[in-house]
Parts: structure tokens; C-alpha cells; sequence
């Protein structure tokens, strides 16, 4: 059964989300479980995402689910401003409600993600340009 989507290609966050990942080489976009999900070999963005509190799920459908780099990572699981996402979180991943965050923090994060899972020679490309 396919995933409901869980999204407005309208949405101004959403936009603003795509513009940025989709500058990043290499990368596409595609629909995952409902929400848009960026990635060139492996996902680095996903719009949107859910966590499990108390056994409810929670929507942040105006958040990015994100990789950061694994130096940052503690102290990102500690700031309140962000969420462990369900399926993700496991694996590394945080959850940040874009509104709790400014759009360079959120390129930060974004970009953090995208540089732990590109492929050496497409972040080597980034570092180089």
C-alpha cells in the first residue's frame, strides 16, 4: 500500500528546501513514504517526518530530517529546537522544525547531511568549487 502524501508543492518551506538541496550535485529528488526526499546515492534531506511520543505519533511536516556530522550530532540531540525522527533518528538522524531555526542554520544542517553521505568525490567537487 502506497504512502499518502503528506505534502503541498505550494508550500513556501518546501520551496525554499528544494532550491537549496536540489544546488547540491548530483541531486534529485524523489517521493519517500509520503514526503519529498532528496539524495544522490542516499537520501542527505527529507521535508517532513514524524516522531513517536508516548506511543502518538507527532507530524513535523515543516521540518527537515537531516544527517549532521557525526561531531555535532550529541549536541543536536540534546537542543530542544530538535526531534528525533521515527526510522531515522536510530541511524543518526535529527529532526528541526524550519520555524525554530534561521535559513542559515538550516543550509548548515542541510549541507552537514548532504557531505555525510555523498559520495568523496562529490563533496572533493564542493570543496574544490
Amino acid at each position: 500500500m502506497a504512502h499518502p502524501r503528506m505534502f503541498d508543492d505550494d508550500d513556501e518551506a518546501l520551496t525554499w528546501v528544494r532550491a537549496v538541496c536540489l544546488a547540491y550535485p548530483e541531486a534529485s529528488e524523489r517521493i519517500s513514504h509520503g514526503r519529498p526526499n532528496f539524495f544522490v546515492r542516499r537520501s542527505f534531506c527529507y521535508f517532513g517526518g514524524s516522531e513517536r511520543i508516548d506511543g502518538s505519533w507527532v507530524a513535523h511536516d515543516h521540518a527537515v530530517l537531516v544527517k549532521p556530522d557525526p561531531n555535532d550530532a550529541p549536541a543536536y540531540r540534546e537542543d530542544p529546537r530538535c526531534f528525533i525522527p521515527a526510522y531515522l533518528g536510530p541511524k543518526g538522524w535529527i529532526g528541526v522544525e524550519l520555524d525554530a531555526v534561521d535559513p542559515d542554520e538550516a543550509a548548515e544542517l542541510i549541507d552537514a547531511s548532504y557531505r555525510a553521505t555523498a559520495p568523496a568525490r562529490l563533496v572533493r567537487s564542493l570543496d574544490e568549487g
